[in-house]
């Protein structure tokens, strides 16, 4: 299609268009990112492979200080009066001697079987009761095992840096050049390593707080871990693929269909919950701000504090007082019997179809959100040149016309980022489905799911209220591959990205 007749096209063909070109696009782009991964490891081997020549090169033309480095971290530095650099390798070595040996290697050699005996039983003789001795917990085996694991990783990058470091200064030595020295170091750590002084305990708890959970997650969802098997009275097992399957259908288990029918109907709903949630607020916060900022209306700062007071009342007590509002005996249905407009309550939260409770939290959704959007986009429209609009005037143009050619295009450069991070964080958007409906109305061909759960709050009850760790760790799994995959495609294929000099 020509340039031509897609400006010819109305605004909603326009995004008929882009909607249908996206989605058949969507297996081009998907291909050329399995193509890229060749390339990507091709370059990670590469760099494996040069870490593999630097240690060749350092056990091949070191000399004895620099070899004795390979099993005496630091030697070659303290030999070299690097004393700074040498204290902290040594240091570093004993350290992690010491937790291998009284902590880590005893739960590595159990992480093949996670346990073998949970508990005995010791009678006593003294006493009318039996007293139970706890020996093996799954749990923490597992958990210690991948922090030991976490650990001997860094230890092999340290003495991988120790060895390059003794190598790089035995060429320094032999090029009659002078050592960094302990004050140069600290200096240097201060001055033009400075980001990797700050950085490093961030870093460090991003690690721990963060990617070590997500990777025990991992390994959870290979596991048997539930109700029947809850440490540390238990000990639960590896079980491969055998969740997956369960999820997806093709497990052994009786419940495997229910449960792969479940995880259909709830994915559909999130991703169509994600999309309402979204561009309603976005949509209708741009037309709030819009209807605010024109010229001519009163009261500007009494509507933009009426909408802010909305944000200042905590999310939990709005939620809460929603979902009590639109009981089937709520104020709501109350006052509409009263006045004689229907004569049995409106199952607003209750309806069985689902329909009506996915409208409502929708709606409920749109009065807590309006405000967010309304609030970042008045600060954006100030920015819009005014001449824009004036000779969108002088060309006939009228206020909706206008709305989508000047606009929703600036907005959607603008905010683009904003409008991916508020849909992924819909599609984990705990709080308003858990406080108004509580996933509710239950029914009984899905597996402890209501017909509002989303993924994250059929998770929360599988964790929570049955125990079902294994499934819900699957689960979580899903759900990361489905937010990471949308946040890299619409990010990367967006035209804040694309063309990003276009509103400089």
């Amino acid at each position: 299609m020509v340039d031509l007749e897609y400006l010819k096209m109305s605004p909603l063909k326009k995004f008929w268009f882009n909607l249908v070109k996206f989605f058949k696009g969507l297996p081009a782009v998907l291909l050329a990112f399995f193509k890229a991964i060749p390339a990507k490891l091709k370059n990670l081997g590469k760099k494996f492979l040069g870490i593999f020549v630097t240690i060749g090169r350092a056990a091949k033309n070191g000399d004895w200080k620099t070899r004795t480095s390979f099993v005496i971290m630091g030697f070659g530095q303290l030999a070299r009066k690097q004393w700074l650099r040498g204290i902290l390798y040594l240091f570093f070595e004993v350290l992690f001697v010491f937790f291998m040996v009284f902590f880590g290697w005893k739960y590595l050699a159990q992480m093949g079987s996670l346990g073998d005996l949970a508990m005995y039983e010791i009678e006593i003789d003294e006493e009318p009761f039996i007293k139970y001795v706890f020996v093996d917990n799954s749990l923490l085996i597992l958990l210690y095992s991948l922090l030991t694991i976490f650990v001997m990783f860094c230890f092999v990058y340290v003495w991988y840096q120790n060895i390059r470091g003794n190598i790089l200064s035995q060429e320094l030595v032999e090029a009659k050049q002078t050592l960094p020295s302990t004050k140069d170091d600290l200096k240097s750590y201060a001055d033009e390593q400075y980001h990797k002084t700050l950085l490093s305990i961030p870093m460090l708890g991003l690690t721990v707080f963060t990617i070590l959970p997500i990777i025990f997650m991992i390994f959870v969802a290979f596991t048997n871990y539930d109700k029947a098997h809850m440490p540390p009275a238990q000990l639960f097992d590896w079980c491969g693929v055998e969740n997956f399957k369960t999820l997806l259908g093709g497990g052994l288990s009786a419940d495997s269909a229910i449960f792969a029918y479940t995880f259909r109907e709830v994915l559909l709903w999130t991703i169509v919950w994600a999309f309402f949630a979204t561009f309603t607020n976005y949509i209708l916060g741009i037309i709030v701000a819009i209807l605010i900022n024109r010229k001519g209306i009163r009261f500007k700062k009494l509507w933009r504090t009426v909408l802010v007071m909305t944000i200042a009342i905590p999310q939990f007590v709005s939620l809460m007082l929603m979902s009590q509002l639109f009981k089937d005996q709520g104020l709501i249905n109350n006052i509409l019997m009263q006045w004689g407009w229907i004569e049995k309550p409106i199952k607003f939260l209750s309806d069985s179809s689902g329909v009506l409770p996915r409208i409502t939290v929708i709606v409920v959704n749109i009065w807590i959100g309006i405000p967010f959007t309304m609030l970042m986009v008045s600060g954006i429209l100030m920015n819009i040149p005014t001449d824009l609009y004036e000779s969108a005037r002088i060309d006939g143009a009228g206020p909706v016309k206008s709305f989508f050619k000047i606009t929703l295009p600036y907005m959607l450069h603008v905010t683009t980022p904003y409008l991916i991070t508020q849909f992924i964080g819909n599609l984990n958007n705990f709080n308003v489905i858990f406080l108004l409906t509580g996933g509710e109305p239950l029914v009984t061909n899905m597996q402890y799911a209501g017909k509002t759960d989303l993924l994250i709050t059929w998770l929360y009850k599988l964790t929570v209220n049955q125990s079902q760790y294994g499934l819900a760790s699957v689960i979580g799994i899903f759900t990361f591959i489905i937010v990471a995959v949308i946040s890299l495609i619409l990010y990367n294929n967006s035209k804040s990205v694309k063309n990003e000099e276009d509103f400089m």
